[in-house]
């Protein structure tokens, strides 16, 4: 079975070759998304191996009540490492989430960065933004980290409200002021004292995270744990 699985890959490869998002190269069969040069170039944050005390886990310190958190790669806006983010959701690419999940669960779990969480709370779209885009990029991380550490997705629990235009260009009070009050908890009772992770694509300020996790301590007794692809350095 294993031959015939790597006969039809080469094959594929073979006719439509696959190209590293970051630098553009051909990958080799075993290569998924970024070629093994730019994963080892890919400038990791290095938080799981200190959850509680980063830069990143600081910036959430007394807005709401977090565990750990961790990103897997400092993101710059327009460097090549950018593209992983950006072709994943402005250019078509769902699969790409799945993969960097992948990549990001085991690399995290044996640092025991998810022991004792309960579940995984992708951050919603707002579903007209969700039908643009045809899905949901945090989705898709949620899915390639499940399929390793085997923890459910809490996707019916919070929804956005709205979409009220991009956070790209925003300052950071107009950040905060862009998402305060846009989620929305739908079912609390089924997250009551639990541990959940909020996964997002990449974060800046951190106000949407901060939004999130304030509808969702609503449900009573939950604790937040937070984990990024990217994490912007001020």
């Amino acid at each position: 079975m294993k031959t015939t699985i790597s006969f039809w890959s080469r094959l594929l490869d073979l006719i439509s070759p696959r190209m590293c998002v970051v630098c553009g190269s051909r990958l080799s069969v075993s290569e998924e998304t970024i070629c093994g040069k730019c994963n080892l170039h890919l400038p990791r944050t290095g938080f799981q191996r200190d959850p509680y005390e980063n830069i990143l886990a600081k910036t959430f310190w007394g807005q709401i009540p977090i565990e750990r958190a961790a990103a897997l790669f400092y993101y710059e806006p327009h460097a090549e490492t950018a593209n992983i983010l950006y072709d994943m959701k402005y250019r078509n690419h769902p699969e790409i989430g799945e993969v960097m999940g992948r990549m990001m669960a085991k690399e995290f779990q044996p640092a025991g960065f998810f022991n004792g969480i309960d579940g995984i709370i992708p951050v919603p779209l707002a579903m007209k933004r969700e039908r643009q885009r045809g899905y949901n990029q945090s989705m898709e991380l949620a899915k390639g980290i499940c399929e390793v550490v085997g923890l459910p997705i809490y996707n019916k629990v919070i929804k956005r409200r709205k979409f009220e235009g991009s956070q790209t260009s925003r300052g950071r009070w107009e950040r905060n002021e862009n998402v305060e009050k846009v989620f929305e908890l739908t079912n609390g009772e089924s997250i009551c004292g639990k541990h959940l992770l909020i996964i997002d694509d990449v974060v800046t300020t951190g106000a949407t995270i901060i939004a999130c996790a304030k509808e969702l301590v609503k449900a009573g007794g939950v604790k937040i744990s937070v984990l990024s692809l990217g994490f912007t350095k001020s």
